[in-house]
């Protein structure tokens, strides 16, 4: 029998940096919240959000929630860069070494910071990674996969609105290149030009975790046309709650059946802090969560 566990994020409640100040929700908070909605799991956010160590193994075993996971950025286009960084990775790596077992372990998450020109023009439509810099910047997060495991963990690479791995052709040099496996995100490949159905279909064998987050092409282009960044493309509702974006659920969920996917289904709802309240922002995730289970999740 295949092994599934939802979770949610949060980012779905505009947690993305410890720096961008008090979140709005503290740890505890948010841990409750979501199981009390009928999650099985939590991203970890920034690392140290939820705590480490113990700390961080008791807040999750008290609510009853694994760790699905976490974001890790690293400059992988920048050699210097990425050297300086490889500490962050191991942070990270320590942080979810100290989760509760279960029998879901959590993925790291890779992925690659912006770059200026992608994440001003989301969607595709700026210049990516030269071609000549690809073999390097993909040895890079073979690299970082090769860490991971032998920390005895499997890490999956997050493509991105923004960053040097946005569009399906990007994805698909990463997984020419790599054997590194993917989070594929339903929201941020939409919006990047692609078919999450089509593409859960065509990289079967190397989704490792799933995002599952819905979108607003139609928000996408008034962003563009009025020059506006990423970052407000999120606060503007870009990253719509299911059901209400272009996002064919139904079809993804009946595709998570058919390639036998099995991991985390992890629900986000990109957003900033303070353009939706706390109690807004709570209920929101209530119903994703539900219209997962109406589907069978």
């Amino acid at each position: 029998m295949r092994v599934r566990k939802v979770a949610n994020a949060p980012v779905s409640f505009g947690v993305f940096e410890l720096s961008d100040g008090p979140p709005p929700l503290t740890a505890d908070e948010m841990v409750r919240a979501l199981a009390e909605a009928g999650y099985e799991g939590i991203d970890s956010g920034p690392i140290g959000y939820l705590g480490t160590g113990t700390e961080l193994a008791d807040r999750l075993a008290g609510a009853g929630l694994l760790l699905c996971g976490g974001w890790v950025d690293l400059p992988f286009h920048d050699a210097d860069g990425y050297e300086k960084a490889l500490p962050t990775l191991t942070a990270a790596l320590d942080v979810f070494a100290a989760a509760p077992p279960g029998d879901l372990p959590p993925r790291p998450t890779i992925a690659c910071p912006g770059t200026p020109e992608r994440f001003a023009r989301p969607g595709g439509t700026a210049p990516g990674l030269p071609v000549a810099e690809w073999p390097a910047f993909a040895a890079r997060i073979q690299d970082t996969t090769e860490r991971c495991r032998e920390r005895g963990f499997e890490p999956v690479f997050h493509h991105h609105l923004g960053t040097h791995v946005e569009t399906p052709e990007d994805v698909e040099r990463l997984l020419e290149l790599t054997d590194v496996q993917l989070c594929l995100d339903t929201g941020h490949l939409l919006l990047a030009g692609g078919d999450p159905v089509a593409a859960l279909r065509a990289w079967a064998d190397r989704v490792g975790h799933v995002h599952i987050k819905d979108g607003d092409t139609t928000l996408l282009a008034q962003a563009l046309s009025d020059g506006v960044d990423l970052r407000e493309l999120m606060g503007r509702g870009g990253f719509a709650p299911l059901g209400e974006g272009e996002l064919d659920l139904p079809a993804v969920v009946r595709t998570l059946d058919e390639i036998d996917y099995e991991g985390w289904i992890v629900i986000e709802q990109d957003t900033l802090p303070g353009r939706r309240t706390v109690a807004q922002n709570i209920a929101d995730q209530a119903a994703n969560r539900r219209k997962l289970k109406d589907l069978g999740l």
